[in-house]
């Protein structure tokens, strides 16, 4: 995928930066903090409302999160790499028929190619996730003026195609965190997201594969990993139609990650 920045990203930035200082000036109870916290990953509930792009985040942990603010007995379904007209109102419907909300990492690029459907995401009360802008799944092993580039721009380009709804969640390609990107990422109120159980429909195993891994793997931890984009995702849309139900029916309900 292509990558987005240059000199023009910096001047956004600086620009940004002075417009929250003015801002800060006029008006008392509009604070500026900034915040720094703390970790690999294997690892709440409605829509957030909008939030101008030009206010900071609130700054969350850094350290990669795994419980779900639904409690114990809570799981959270993540969807990857997304949006893609194919692909995502097919999850999109698939969430809304089961009465389930879900947390959407997203691609940067994606993003900025499909903001109807990034705003559908948000209108329908699920939460947006930076997923980068090119899904390097090698950025751990890159410089940190690299990794703030793909995390930055992409929260730019998700904040811009939602119509104002930051990211609030990072979550590295292929669990590709460094201490840098976590602490960078949650110091833009983006906590780092890991996951518990992988659904592999990366690989297309079939969907009787899927439904298996989940069942098996439920005890490991509640956040879930699914992907609504990347190839043909019919057998991920099929698995979530069994998955979602057979949870609940054994006594799970659904959330967000924590923050």
């Amino acid at each position: 995928m292509v990558r987005s920045g240059g000199r023009g990203w910096y001047a956004k930035v600086l620009a940004a930066a002075l417009g929250v200082t003015a801002v800060a000036g006029l008006s008392s109870f509009w604070n500026a903090r900034i915040g720094s916290g703390e970790e690999r990953p294997g690892q709440g509930v409605s829509a957030p409302p909008a939030q101008s792009q030009d206010r900071k985040a609130a700054p969350v942990p850094a350290g990669i999160v795994h419980a779900s603010d639904a409690g114990a007995r809570g799981v959270n379904i993540t969807i990857d790499d997304g949006p893609d007209p194919a692909w995502t109102p097919e999850v999109l419907r698939v969430l809304r028929d089961n009465g389930v909300k879900a947390t959407f990492c997203m691609v940067g690029t994606q993003a900025r190619a499909h903001p109807d459907l990034v705003k559908a995401v948000v209108a329908a009360g699920h939460r947006l996730c930076d997923h980068t802008v090119s899904h390097d799944v090698t950025m751990d092993r890159k410089s940190e003026a690299y990794q703030s580039k793909q995390i930055l721009d992409a929260e730019r380009m998700i904040t811009e195609a939602s119509g104002g709804v930051r990211p609030l969640y990072y979550r590295a390609p292929g669990g590709a965190f460094t201490p840098y990107s976590r602490r960078l990422a949650a110091s833009h109120g983006m906590r780092p997201l890991g996951w518990n159980i992988d659904s592999k429909d990366f690989e297309r195993p079939g969907t009787e594969a899927m439904v298996a891994t989940v069942k098996d793997e439920i005890s490991n931890g509640p956040t879930l990993l699914f992907h609504d984009a990347g190839g043909d995702r019919s057998q991920t849309v099929a698995a979530l139609r069994e998955v979602l139900p057979w949870l609940k029916e054994q006594g799970y309900s659904f959330g967000f990650p924590v923050r």
